[in-house]
C-alpha cells in the first residue's frame, strides 16, 4: 500500500534483516540475533521450531515464514508513519465494548463456538474455537507462565477500555519475555511490542504501555509513531487531532443537531468557503499526502483515446520470470497391486466379514462427553444394510410401479455425529445398486448454498431421502407437520432408516452381489467457485480401485484400528473411514465434530486409549490440540503409524504440522508419521505421502519466491526474502495412475519443469463425469494433454484435479493452490488461501474471530480485484480494527506485490456459513455484491490498485477559430446557431405593446376590464383563499405606494425588500413598489422551524441589493426581530420594516412614471446551483418583452386559465406569478408549493377542476407528485381527476431536464388522461431568466442519447438507445420569440459545428441588463452580458448562459415550417468537474449511483484538492450504510473511469436543495468541510 518491500536488504542473512528493527537486547548476539542460552538446533530444525507470540495468532494458519515475513514487512512501515486517515463514524455504528464483553479468556476452546451448527469447516476458515489470548502451547523452552495471564491486568483491561489491543505488551509484563526457541522468537514478541505502540493513542495507555516494558531495561522506546495527524510533531498529538471516531460532546459540533448551516455568510466570505481548522480537511489533506506518495509504476495498460476508449492489451513486463525448465514428462505411480484377498467388490467385502467375523467392530461413535455412544460390529452393519436394501427396492410404492429401481439416485441426509446410521445407509444403497447422493442436513428453510443442492438433487432426478429417526424429527415442520419443502429442492419422500421403521426382508431374500463393474456408486456433491453445485459420478469399478490404491499407499491390514475426525460423508472421510475399512475389516473411532469443539483433544485422547495406528485429520484438528494440550499428562503416540493430513496441500497446513511435531515430539511422535494428502471430488486422493520407516529420505521442503509463483513460474528461493512461500510434498503419484502437469488456462499443454500448472491425472481412481453436464465433465474428465509438438501423450484420458502445483525432484508432488481460490490480477495469479494466511499472520491483538477470513475476486473496470472479508472479534475497538487493517494491507502489499481492493470486516458470526460452519464463500461475495453484507468497517484501497485508467487527457493546442469555422465549411456542417420567431414579423392585436411599462398596462386594465379577475389563490384544501380583480389589484397597489411615500419616504428608484409567502400580498406589493417609482426585490421569507438556516441568506440579499426598506406581512416582521432571529443575525441592523397587512385609506398624491424605458424595473436574486448569490438587473424594456415573449410562445389571453406551482421569488416562476397575467390579462391560479406538502394531490387536483390547459410547476414540486400520489392514482381517478385536457405541463428549470423524472412522471399519471407529449421543460438562467419554453405550437420534445464518454471530450456523439454508455437528453423546450441562440467555444469564443458542445450563448430583448452585484465573487467577468464572438459574426453583443450545449437540427418543422433546432442543455459550465483532464458533470456521477443501491436515495458529488467526493442520503438502517461504500467506489470506477476519494453517508435531507429543487453542490461541500453534516459514515479511499 505505502512503498514496495522489496528494496533493499535481502541479500543480507534475515536475522540481520529482521534484527535491525528491534531494540537490541541484552544476552543477544548482535551478529546472529540469536540468544546466546538457547541451544540452536540444527538449520534445518530450527527455522520450524514453534514459538508462539504470545498467544496472538491462530496458529494453523501460521508458519514462520509467513510470520517473519509480514512482522518485517510491517516493520519496514514502521518508521513511515501511517497516513492513512481513518474513517469517522457516527456513535450510534460504533459497537459499545461494555464490561461484558471482557470474559475472562477461556480455555476451553468451545467457549464461543456454539451455535454453529455442527461440521468441519472449510479450509477457507480459521479454527473454530477460541485460543485462550494470552499464552498457547509455544517453542519447546517456552516459560510455563507465559499462558497464565494476570487477572488484575485483565480486570485493568476492561477498565481502560482498551481491547486486547494491549495483550502483547502485557504478556511481556505477565512472563517477563520468557526465553523462546531461537533468537527470531525474542525478536518477534520484541517487534510485537513496538508494533503494538501504533495503537495506543490516548495519553493514559501512554502510560500504562511505558509500565509495562520495565523489564525490558530498555530506554530507546520512542513515542509512539503519529497514527493521527499529518504533523510531524508526535509528542504534542492528542485523540482529537484526526482519529477521533465519536463525536465527543464541545469537539468541533456540539452534540445536539444543530442544523447544518448552509447558507451563512461567514462561510461565503471565506474565499474558497473552507473553515481552516475543520476535521474533515485534516483528514482529507492527510489522504492527499498518503495518496502523493510514489506509487508502483502503472500497468502498461492504457484506454487509447479514441471514442471506444478502449483498455489496451496488457503488454506483459520484460523482466518477469519466464519458466527455462524442459517440458516435463508424464510421471508414473507404481503397479497397484493385486492382492489374492483383495475382494471383488465392496459389497462382497462387506457379506465377507459380515458372515465370518460378525463380531469383529467396525465403527465406534462418540458422544459429546468423548464417551462411546455405540459400536457397529460387521455383523449388525451386514444385516441392516440387507435390511435397508430390501426396504429400499420392495417397500416403496407399489409391486408393480416401485418407486425406486436400481441405478435411481437416493438422497442421504445425516448428521455429523451419526456415522452407523449413514453407514448403514450407503452399503443399503450399494447393495441394492441404487445410488446415494450423500448431502448436508438442510437446517432451516433458506440456508447458504441449500437453494444450489436442491438443484443438483433436482437434476440427478432424486426423489427418496434416507435420514436417521433424531434428524427427520429435527427437520423444519410445517403447521401441518410435514416436513417443510425447501427453497429449491424437488420433491422428495422421506424415509427413516432405524431398523424399528423398516420392514424384515424375507429368509430367502439375498441382495444381488456383483464384481465392481462399470455402474455408477455415489455422487459426491462439489460447492464452485460461483456457488454452483455439482455431482460428481463414481463408478464402482472406480470407487473398488481407489480403495486399493489407498490400502496399498497407507499399507493398512486387516482390523487396524483408525480414529477420523473428517467429516464421513465426502472426501477423504469418506474414502478412508466409510469405503476402505470395510475393504480391510478395520475398526473406526469416529469423532464428531460437536466433541472436537467441546474437548480439542479428544482424538489424540482416542488415539492413545484404543492404541489406534491411524489418524484422519484436517490441520485445524491439529492446532486445537496445540491449544489445548498442556490440560493433558499422559499422552503418548507411539502406536501411531500414520497421522494423515487431509488438507496437506494447503499453504498453512506445513505450520500446523510443524507445530504439531514440535510439541508431540516428547509424547512419542515420530516425523514421518506426519503424512499431508492432496485430493479433489474430481479425482479423489491425488497424492499422499507413504508412511515410511524410520531414517529414510526426509519429506520435500519447497521455498518458493512468491514473485515468481505469481507469473506461475517456480523460483526456489533462498530464503532470505520476506515474500516466499514454504510447501510441502504430499508424496508421490498414486498407485495405478499416471500424473502430468498441464496449463491453467487453454489447450491442455504440458508444462515446463519450473512451471506451475494444473495437476491431472489418469487412472481408473477417479471420478468420471458430473452428472447430467457433458461439457464440463468433456473439460474436466476427458482431457487428452498435448506436447509442444502438437501430439497428444497418451490415448487415455485424464482427469484435471483442480489442484495447481508442480512435480518437483525425486517424483514429489508440491501443491501451490487451487483452481477456484485463483486470481488474476493484472496478469498475476494470487491464490485466495495465501492471502488468507498472510491476513491472518498480522494479528499482534488476536483480532479475527476465529480466522474466519474470505478472500475472493471481484471483476471492476476489466480486471478482478481483491477482497478481504474478516469476522472480528467482539471485543475489538474502532481503532484495533483500523489500525489491523491497515496493517493487512500493508503486509500484503510487501508480502505479494498486490494491492487489496476492498478490507471489510464484519461482526463475529455474520459471515454466511457452508453447513459444517465454513464460510460459504459464493454466497459472501454475492452478499458483498449486493451491499447485504453489513460490514462494521471498510477500507478501499481504489488508488492503490486501479493501474488501468484511461490516460489522463491532454488539452490539444487550441485549433484557432477561424480554422474551425473553415474546417466546417469543408465538412458541409453548419454553425451552431438558432433563433425563435422574430418579434418584429408577428402581427398581433395585442394592447397590451402600446405601453413601455407594466404599471401602465395594469392602469389600463384597471379601466377597461376592471372586474377580469387576475389572480386566484388556493389553500391547502383546494378551495379559492383570495382573488384579485384587475381594480383590486390597482387600488391596493396605490395604497402600498401611498404608504411607502408617508411611512418609509422613500425616493425614485430606492430600492425595496418585499418578503413575503407565495401569494397575493407579494403581488401587490411588487406593484405598489413600480407605483411609488421602488425598485422591488422579491426575497424567499425565512423558514419558522428554520431559522438558523434560511434567515441568513434574507439578511444577505437584503445587505447586498442595498434595500432601504423591507415590506413584509406583520407575523414575518415579528419573525425577523424575535429571540430566535437575533440568535443568527444581528437584528438591530435591518432597515426600516414595513408591514403591510393595515394599509392607510388615502391614495398617493400621482403615480410615478419612469421617464425612460431602459431604467430598472426590479432586481431579481437567486442562488446558483454552487451557491452563488447572484443578482440581475431588469430594466423596463426587458421586462415588457419578457412578457410578451411568453405570450406569444403560450398562446396566453384574458380568457385563458393557466395553473402556477412553483416559487415566485426568482427567475421565469417570478414572472409568471407576477407579471404575465397583467401583461397578457389571463388568469393565474396560484397554488403555493408548500400547501403541496400537506395535500400532494392539490395541484394536479386544481389542474383538472378548472379544466387548465397550461401549467407550470418546478421540479420538487413534480418529484412530490411522482413520490406522494404514486400509489393513488386509481383513488384519484375514482374521484374524477382528469388531466386530459392539459397542453402543456412545463417544468420551470436552470439545469439538464431530468428525463427519469419527466418520464415518470407521465408514466404515472397517463391513467388520469395526461398526455406524454404535454409534459417539457423550460431553460433560463442568471443573464436571461428563460431562453427556451414549450409553447403551445411547435413539434414536441425531442430526445436524443449521446455518448458520455465523448461527452467527458467535449464532444457529442449520438448513439443509439440502450448502447453502452448513453445518456438520454431531452430537448429544453423551443426558442422563445426574440431569442438568437449561438454555440460557442468558451475558450477561444469562436463559434462552433452543429452538434458540437460549447456555451450557449443567448441574444434577445429580455436579456437582463447586467449583475447588480456578485456576492462572493467579486471579480466576475463583465463579459457575462456583452461578448462577442472572436470570428465570424463579430458585431453582435452576446449573453454567456454558463451552460453547456449543443444545438441539432431535426428532422421536424416549426410553426413558420421551417425545420426545427433543438438545443440539448449538458451542464453548468462551474458545476463540471474537470477530473483527469476531462469534464464530469455531476448529475451524470449521481445517476449511477443512485442506480447502484436500493437504499441510495440522493447523492451528490463534488470535488475536493483534486479528490471525487461522494455524498450519499441512505433511506435504511444506519447498518447499511457501508455497504454503499464498495458498491458507489464500483460504479464510478466501472462507468465513469474515476477513482472515488471520499464517500460520505448520511441521513435523509441532508443534501441542500434550492426553491428549484437543485442541489447546492458547494454549499454541501463547505459543511463537510466544516464538519456540519454529522455523517453516518465517512470513508476514505486510499
Amino acid at each position: 500500500m505505502l512503498g514496495d518491500i522489496t528494496q533493499k536488504g535481502y541479500e543480507k542473512k534475515r536475522s540481520k534483516l529482521i534484527g535491525a528493527y528491534f531494540p537490541q537486547v541484552p544476552g543477544m548476539d548482535p551478529s546472529t540475533g540469536q540468544e546466546r542460552r538457547t541451544p540452536v538446533t540444527p538449520s534445518s530444525s530450527s527455522r520450524y521450531n514453534r514459538r508462539r507470540s504470545s498467544g496472538s495468532r491462530d496458529e494453523r494458519y501460521r508458519s514462520d515464514v509467513h510470520t517473519e515475513a509480514v512482522q518485517a514487512a510491517l516493520a519496514k512501515h514502521k518508521e513511515r508513519k501511517m497516513a492513512v486517515p481513518m474513517p469517522s463514524k457516527r456513535r450510534s455504528l460504533v459497537v459499545q465494548t461494555s464490561m461484558d464483553a471482557y470474559t475472562p479468556p477461556d480455555t476451553s476452546s468451545g467457549s464461543e463456538g456454539e451455535g454453529q451448527g455442527d461440521g468441519d469447516e472449510e479450509e477457507e476458515e480459521g479454527g473454530e474455537g477460541e485460543e485462550e489470548e494470552n499464552g498457547g502451547g509455544g517453542g519447546g523452552t517456552s516459560s510455563s507462565r507465559e499462558g497464565s495471564i494476570s487477572m488484575e491486568h485483565w480486570i485493568s483491561r476492561a477498565i481502560h477500555g482498551t481491547s486486547s489491543t494491549t495483550t502483547t505488551s502485557s504478556t511481556a509484563s505477565s512472563s517477563s519475555s520468557s526465553t523462546r526457541s531461537g533468537g527470531s522468537g525474542a525478536a518477534g514478541g520484541r517487534l510485537a511490542d513496538i508494533l503494538t505502540q501504533h495503537v495506543h493513542i490516548s495519553a493514559h495507555h501512554h502510560l500504562r504501555h511505558h509500565h509495562h516494558h520495565r523489564h525490558h531495561k530498555t530506554e530507546n522506546h520512542s513515542a509512539p509513531p503519529d497514527v493521527t495527524g499529518y504533523t510531524n510533531n508526535t509528542a504534542n498529538t492528542t485523540a482529537t487531532d484526526g482519529i477521533q471516531v465519536e463525536r465527543a460532546p464541545g469537539a468541533g459540533t456540539a452534540t445536539q443537531r444543530q442544523p447544518p448551516k448552509y447558507g451563512n455568510a461567514e462561510l461565503m466570505e471565506t474565499g474558497d468557503g473552507v473553515p481552516v481548522s475543520s476535521r474533515v480537511s485534516a483528514k482529507i489533506q492527510q489522504l492527499v499526502n498518503t495518496l502523493k506518495r510514489p506509487k508502483r509504476p502503472p500497468l502498461r495498460e492504457f484506454f487509447v483515446d479514441d471514442f471506444e476508449e478502449l483498455l489496451e492489451v496488457q503488454q506483459p513486463d520484460p523482466n518477469q520470470p519466464k519458466a527455462e525448465g524442459a517440458q516435463m514428462v508424464a510421471m508414473r505411480g507404481e503397479q497397484l497391486g493385486v492382492v489374492t484377498n483383495w475382494p471383488p467388490s465392496l459389497e462382497a467385502a462387506l457379506q465377507r466379514w459380515g458372515t465370518i467375523s460378525p463380531k469383529a467392530p467396525c465403527l465406534t461413535a462418540m458422544d459429546t462427553n468423548g464417551k462411546p455412544l455405540y459400536v457397529l460390529t460387521y455383523g449388525k452393519l451386514w444385516s441392516r444394510s440387507v435390511k435397508v436394501a430390501y426396504n429400499l427396492l420392495h417397500k416403496l410404492g407399489t409391486k408393480q410401479e416401485p418407486l425406486v429401481k436400481p441405478g435411481d439416485r437416493v438422497a442421504l441426509v445425516f448428521p455429523n455425529n451419526d456415522p452407523a446410521a449413514f453407514m448403514t445407509a450407503f452399503y443399503g444403497c450399494l447393495l441394492a445398486e441404487v445410488v446415494p447422493v450423500p448431502i448436508e442436513v438442510p437446517l432451516t428453510r433458506k440456508d447458504a448454498g441449500s437453494q444450489q443442492i436442491g438443484f443438483l438433487l433436482g437434476s440427478c432426478g432424486v426423489t427418496v431421502a434416507l435420514t436417521s429417526d433424531a434428524c427427520h424429527k429435527g427437520l423444519p415442520k410445517s403447521p401441518t407437520g410435514e416436513i417443510q419443502q425447501f427453497k429449491g429442492w424437488p420433491k422428495v419422500l422421506w424415509i427413516v432408516t432405524e431398523s424399528k421403521h423398516l420392514s424384515k426382508p424375507p429368509r430367502d431374500w439375498f441382495p444381488h452381489i456383483k464384481d465392481a463393474n462399470q455402474d455408477n456408486a455415489y455422487i459426491e456433491y462439489k460447492t464452485c467457485k460461483d456457488g454452483s453445485v455439482l455431482g460428481v459420478t463414481v463408478m464402482r469399478v472406480a470407487m473398488l480401485a481407489h480403495c486399493q490404491a489407498l490400502t496399498q499407499s497407507c499399507s493398512y491390514t486387516e482390523a487396524e484400528t483408525i480414529v477420523n475426525v473428517l467429516d464421513f460423508k465426502k472426501d477423504v472421510g469418506l474414502w478412508h473411514a466409510v469405503l476402505t475399512c470395510v475393504m480391510n475389516m478395520m475398526h473406526v473411532i469416529s469423532i464428531p465434530y460437536a466433541l472436537m469443539k467441546v474437548n480439542p483433544l479428544s482424538w489424540i485422547q482416542k488415539v492413545c486409549q484404543y492404541k489406534a495406528k491411524v489418524a484422519c485429520v484436517k490441520s485445524r484438528d491439529m492446532h486445537w490440540a496445540l491449544v489445548a494440550h498442556r490440560d493433558q499428562r499422559d499422552i503418548n503416540l507411539t502406536s501411531m503409524r500414520m497421522l494423515l493430513v487431509a488438507d496437506g496441500s494447503n499453504p498453512w497446513s506445513i505450520s500446523s504440522c510443524d507445530a504439531f511435531l514440535n510439541v508431540f515430539q516428547t509424547k512419542g511422535l515420530r516425523p514421518e508419521v506426519i503424512c499431508p494428502c492432496a485430493s479433489s471430488p474430481e479425482a479423489l486422493t491425488v497424492a499422499i505421502r507413504r508412511p515410511v520407516e524410520e531414517g529414510s529420505t526426509p519429506p520435500g521442503r519447497g521455498v518458493l519466491s512468491m514473485q515468481g509463483l505469481s507469473h506461475g513460474v517456480i523460483r526456489v528461493d533462498s530464503e532470505e526474502k520476506l515474500s516466499v512461500l514454504t510447501l510441502q510434498d504430499v508424496g508421490a503419484v498414486m498407485p495405478g495412475a499416471v500424473m502430468c502437469v498441464v496449463k491453467p488456462e487453454g489447450v491442455p499443454q504440458l508444462c515446463r519443469t519450473d512451471e506451475i500448472g494444473e495437476l491431472c491425472v489418469s487412472t481408473v481412481a477417479t471420478g468420471t463425469s458430473y452428472y447430467g453436464l457433458a461439457g464440463m465433465t468433456k473439460n474436466t474428465f476427458e482431457v487428452f494433454p498435448v506436447s509442444n509438438n502438437g501430439a497428444t501423450i497418451s490415448e487415455f484420458p485424464f482427469s484435471r484435479t483442480s489442484l495447481l502445483g508442480f512435480i518437483g525432484p525425486a517424483g514429489l508432488i508440491f501443491v501451490a493452490g487451487k483452481m477456484d481460490g485463483l486470481m488474476v490480477v493484472g496478469g498475476r495469479r494470487h491464490n485466495a488461501d495465501d492471502i488468507v494466511a498472510t491476513a491472518l499472520a498480522v494479528e499482534p491483538m488476536k483480532f479475527v474471530y476465529r480466522g474466519r477470513i474470505a478472500v475472493f475476486s471481484i471483476t471492476v473496470l476489466h480486471d478482478e480485484r481483491i477482497v478481504v472479508v474478516a469476522e472480528q472479534r467482539p471485543d475489538s475497538t474502532e481503532e484495533d480494527s483500523f489500525q489491523w487493517m491497515s496493517r493487512v494491507l500493508q503486509a500484503i502489499d510487501g508480502i505479494h506485490q498486490v494491492g487489496v481492493y476492498c478490507l471489510a470486516l464484519v461482526p463475529s458470526n455474520t459471515l454466511p456459513k457452508t453447513p459444517l460452519g465454513g464460510i460459504h464463500l459464493s454466497e459472501t461475495k454475492q452478499l458483498f455484491l449486493e451491499g447485504a453484507l453489513h460490514p462494521c468497517n471498510v477500507l478501499m484501497c481504489p488508488h492503490t490498485c486501479v493501474t488501468n485508467l484511461p490516460k489522463p487527457r491532454q488539452k490539444q493546442p487550441e485549433i484557432g477559430p477561424a480554422s474551425v469555422m473553415v474546417g466546417n465549411l469543408v465538412s458541409g456542417k453548419r454553425i451552431a446557431q438558432a433563433s425563435g420567431r422574430d418579434l418584429g414579423q408577428i402581427e398581433d392585436n395585442d394592447q397590451a405593446r402600446k405601453f413601455l411599462f407594466l404599471a401602465e398596462v395594469l392602469q389600463w386594465r384597471a379601466q377597461t376590464t376592471p372586474d377580469h379577475v387576475l389572480y386566484t389563490l388556493l389553500n391547502s384544501r383546494g378551495t379559492i383563499a383570495s382573488s384579485l380583480t384587475c381594480v383590486q389589484l390597482h387600488k391596493r397597489a396605490e395604497k402600498i405606494a401611498a404608504m411607502l411615500a408617508e411611512r418609509g419616504h422613500l425616493q425614485d428608484g430606492d430600492h425595496v425588500a418585499l418578503v413575503y409567502p407565495p401569494g397575493i400580498d407579494l403581488i401587490v406589493a411588487f406593484y405598489g413598489c413600480l407605483y411609488a417609482g421602488c425598485v422591488p426585490i422579491t426575497v424567499r421569507p425565512p423558514h419558522p422551524q428554520n431559522i438558523a438556516t434560511t434567515l441568513p441568506t434574507v439578511k444577505m440579499i437584503v445587505e447586498v441589493s442595498r434595500s432601504v426598506c423591507v415590506m413584509t406581512t406583520q407575523l414575518i416582521s415579528k419573525l425577523l426581530k424575535s429571540k430566535e432571529a437575533s440568535a443568527t443575525v444581528d437584528v438591530r441592523t435591518w432597515p426600516p420594516v414595513l408591514d403591510t397587512d393595515d394599509l392607510p385609506k388615502k391614495k398617493p398624491p400621482l403615480l410615478y412614471k419612469p421617464s425612460n424605458p431602459d431604467t430598472l424595473a426590479y432586481l431579481d436574486f437567486s442562488v446558483s446551483t454552487t451557491g452563488m448569490l447572484a443578482g440581475v438587473k431588469m430594466s423596463h424594456t426587458a421586462t415588457s418583452a419578457f412578457c410578451r415573449s411568453i405570450k406569444l410562445q403560450c398562446e396566453l389571453y384574458p380568457s385563458r386559465e393557466v395553473a402556477i406551482c412553483l416559487d415566485p421569488y426568482c427567475g421565469l416562476g417570478f414572472v409568471l406569478w407576477c407579471l404575465c397575467s397583467v401583461y397578457s390579462g389571463h388568469q393565474s391560479i396560484l397554488i403555493p408549493p408548500s400547501e403541496l406538502e400537506v395535500n400532494p394531490a392539490l395541484w394536479l387536483s386544481a389542474v383538472s377542476q378548472y379544466k387548465v390547459r397550461d401549467t407550470f410547476c418546478s421540479y420538487s414540486v413534480m418529484e412530490l407528485c411522482t413520490k406522494g400520489l404514486g400509489l393513488q392514482t386509481d383513488s384519484l381517478k375514482s374521484r374524477g381527476l382528469d388531466l386530459s385536457r392539459v397542453r402543456t405541463c412545463v417544468v420551470v428549470a436552470e439545469e439538464r431536464p431530468r428525463i427519469a423524472l419527466t418520464q415518470s412522471f407521465s408514466k404515472l399519471f397517463k391513467d388520469l388522461g395526461l398526455h406524454p407529449r404535454a409534459v417539457s421543460t423550460s431553460f433560463g438562467c442568471r443573464v436571461n431568466l428563460a431562453i427556451c419554453l414549450q409553447g403551445t405550437s411547435g413539434p414536441d420534445p425531442t430526445t436524443v442519447y449521446v455518448d458520455m464518454r465523448a461527452l467527458r471530450h467535449d464532444r457529442v456523439r449520438l448513439v443509439e438507445r440502450g448502447s453502452p454508455h448513453s445518456l438520454p437528453l431531452m430537448e429544453s423546450g423551443k426558442i422563445l420569440p426574440g431569442v438568437r441562440i449561438i454555440i460557442a467555444n468558451p475558450e477561444t469564443k469562436g463559434p462552433m459545428g452543429e452538434s458540437h458542445l460549447g456555451e450557449i450563448w443567448v441574444h434577445s430583448g429580455h436579456n437582463a441588463s447586467g449583475y447588480f452585484t456578485v456576492y462572493g465573487d467579486e471579480v466576475l467577468q463583465s463579459d457575462h452580458f456583452n461578448s462577442r464572438l472572436s470570428f465570424g459574426d463579430t458585431q453582435t453583443i452576446w449573453a454567456r448562459t454558463g451552460y453547456l450545449g449543443f444545438l441539432r437540427r431535426t428532422e421536424l418543422t416549426d410553426a413558420s415550417g421551417e425545420r426545427h433546432d433543438a438545443l440539448y442543455v449538458v451542464g453548468a459550465l462551474e458545476e463540471a468537474m474537470e477530473l483527469r483532464g476531462m469534464r464530469y458533470h455531476p448529475i451524470d456521477i449521481e445517476t449511477s449511483v443512485i442506480r447502484t443501491h436500493k437504499s441510495i436515495t440522493e447523492c451528490a458529488v463534488f470535488t475536493w484538492t483534486n479528490l471525487l467526493v461522494v455524498v450519499v442520503e441512505l433511506d435504511g438502517s444506519e447498518q447499511e450504510a457501508l455497504d454503499l461504500v464498495p458498491l458507489v467506489t464500483n460504479v464510478v470506477l466501472e462507468e465513469h473511469y474515476l477513482i472515488v476519494g471520499v464517500v460520505v453517508v448520511v441521513d435523509i435531507g441532508v443534501i441542500p436543495i434550492n426553491s428549484r429543487g437543485e442541489k447546492q453542490r458547494m454549499h454541501l461541500r463547505d459543511g463537510f468541510l466544516a464538519d456540519q453534516l454529522d455523517p453516518i459514515y465517512v470513508a476514505y479511499n486510499m
